[in-house]
Order: structure tokens, then sequence, then C-alpha cells
């Protein structure tokens, strides 16, 4: 089995396999491209994209810096905005769905590595070799989500629809959608419901006009 099999499979594996260190040399390389961009160079930023993810999806923007692990095992929906320093990495698979936003320094991680010491060091192989070895599991996050700047998304977490997760948290566990979330460890605080419809805030919502639902 190849080491990218075993990634998909959540067992262990080898980072330091050549292939892998391939794949993540190439990424890599692609994230120092993007980060010398202007923002407004904006084909030569989504040709780079096109390249480095495996789906990005239409109007969607990353401000950059960015640093991408392996890239095309990250699928972006549309309408997705990324603001400075975003950190994906990517040895699991890692969706986002259509019209989420993330402030500042989000980071979502993938890899987990052994907890006992001497396991992460070194683990005897199928082969015979010792090698050092971690295991991965894939992120999950649904449409309309707003992550607040500083949030980190820990390995396997699911993230539903509509939610928000409050500056700062650090997600260990899956968050229903519709919730409001935060903290380290992120919980969830309450439900997202109409009575936070900016139409309680004419204060804030001045001179402009909600857009109703169609139907």
């Amino acid at each position: 089995m190849r080491e990218e099999e075993k990634i998909k499979a959540g067992i262990l594996f080898c980072p330091g396999d050549p292939e892998l260190k391939a794949i993540k040399k190439r990424t890599h390389n692609l994230n120092v491209d993007y980060n010398k961009t202007y923002e407004d160079e904006t084909e030569k930023r989504a040709a780079i994209l096109c390249e480095m993810v495996d789906e990005f999806g239409e109007g969607s923007f990353i401000q950059g810096p960015v640093a991408f692990h392996y890239g095309k095992h990250t699928k972006i929906g549309k309408n997705f905005f990324g603001n400075f320093n975003l950190t994906i990495q990517d040895d699991a698979e890692v969706t986002i769905g259509d019209n989420c936003n993330f402030g500042p320094n989000v980071t979502i991680v993938t890899p987990i590595h052994p907890m006992c010491a001497k396991e992460r060091r070194e683990i005897l192989t199928a082969q015979g070799e010792v090698k050092r070895l971690c295991y991965a599991k894939s992120v999950h996050i649904g449409n309309d989500c707003w992550f607040g700047a500083g949030v980190t998304v820990c390995p396997g977490v699911t993230i539903g629809d509509n939610c928000v997760i409050g500056a700062g948290s650090v997600v260990t566990k899956d968050i229903p959608s519709g919730s409001f979330a935060a903290g380290v460890p992120c919980r969830v605080i309450r439900e997202i419901t109409e009575a936070d419809s900016m139409k309680y805030k004419p204060e804030i919502l001045a001179d402009n006009t909600l857009i109703e639902d169609e139907g």
C-alpha cells in the first residue's frame, strides 16, 4: 500500500516517504510563489491556486500569506474568503463549503502523532524498517461558516452549516449546524436564531436594508 493510500485509510504512514515529500515540496514552493504576488495580480494568483489545491470555487479569495501542506488534499467551495496567514495542514482531506469567511491566522490541522515519546521517534514497519510515523484525520467544514481570528480546527472535526466560531477557539470536537461556539476547547455556546438578525440592531443597520429570503 502506498503511503498516500495509508493516509486515506486512517492508519500510520511515513511523512518522510519520497513520494509524499515530493508533493509537499511542490506545494510549499507554490506557497512561496503565491505569497510573492501582489493583491491585484488576480490571474497569477488564480493560476497558482489551481495548481496547488484540488478545488477552489468560483468567487473565492485568499488574502495571503498562505500555507498549504499538500494542497491537493483540500477542496474549497464558492465565495470563500480567507484572511491573512491561512494555514491548512492537509495531510488528510480538508473540505470547506460555500460562502465561508475566515478571519486572520486561522489554522486547520489533520495529522496526529503518537502520544508516547518513544513511539513518536520510531516504530517498526511491516517491512522491518524503523521509521517515524503518524496518522491523520480529515476535517470537514460546512457552508456559510464564519471563523473569527486565530481559530484552530483540530484533526477529525466536522463543523456544520451556518456556524460562527469565536476568535481564538480551539475546535477539538464536532460542532452542529447553526451553532455559535467558542473557547479552548471550543464548545457550543448557543444556537443561532432569528433573534440574531441585524433588524434587531437598527443602530448598527443604519440606513441599510436586509434582503428577504425568496419563497
